[in-house]
């Protein structure tokens, strides 16, 4: 990015910013599963538990989740990708990793998981509902801890950077005003 155009320093600054939107969305999806939802089930019964955890793994299969979950990859990419002759590239690179990890176990474990719960069918006609949750949660709840710190840690480097792109936008002035600024007609 250079300083020579106020719409690109605007456009890297508002992507900038879309993708710390997204990415607090995604953190705060996981930051509630791994200090709330999860905490809450695992008092259910193992029938309860994997029935509400199917429905869960149903309906977050939606339009809006995959626009934030989706979308804080890709805007905080095109971010880094803007800011990588800037001071605060750094943060922004280091958001990417951390998004990307997230998003990489996210794929590797936790579909995964949800596909194999979702596969042991109707709780109740489960044989050994037991063994499914045992299965599924004790892995899940600490990969989906993994992920909430990551998406954390991914949300504060976008946010100093945020700050640190808003503190580095410095006032365009034309050629001909900064060269009127120093005639002796200005004085």
């Amino acid at each position: 990015m250079t300083d020579n155009s106020t719409g690109r320093r605007t456009t890297a600054g508002g992507v900038l910013g879309a993708a710390t939107v997204a990415m607090g969305l995604i953190a705060g999806v996981f930051y509630i599963f791994a200090c709330d939802v999860m905490p809450s089930l695992a008092r259910s019964d193992d029938r309860v538990f994997i029935e509400v955890m199917q429905n869960i793994n149903d309906v977050i299969q939606n339009p809006v989740f995959f626009l934030s979950f989706m979308g804080a990859l890709a805007l905080t990419a095109v971010s880094a990708w803007q800011s990588r002759n800037s001071p605060y590239r750094w943060w922004v690179f280091g958001a990417l990793a951390a998004y990307a990890l997230a998003f990489l176990f996210t794929v590797a474990v936790n579909i995964p998981l949800n596909n194999d719960l979702a596969n042991a069918g109707d709780p109740a006609k489960i044989a050994d509902p037991a063994a499914v949750r045992e299965k599924f949660e004790d892995t899940w709840v600490a990969w989906n801890v993994v992920r909430a710190l990551l998406s954390t840690l991914a949300l504060a480097c976008l946010a100093r950077a945020l700050l640190l792109c808003g503190r580095s936008g410095r006032p365009y002035a034309s050629a001909y005003l900064a060269s009127a600024a120093g005639s002796s007609a200005s004085r």
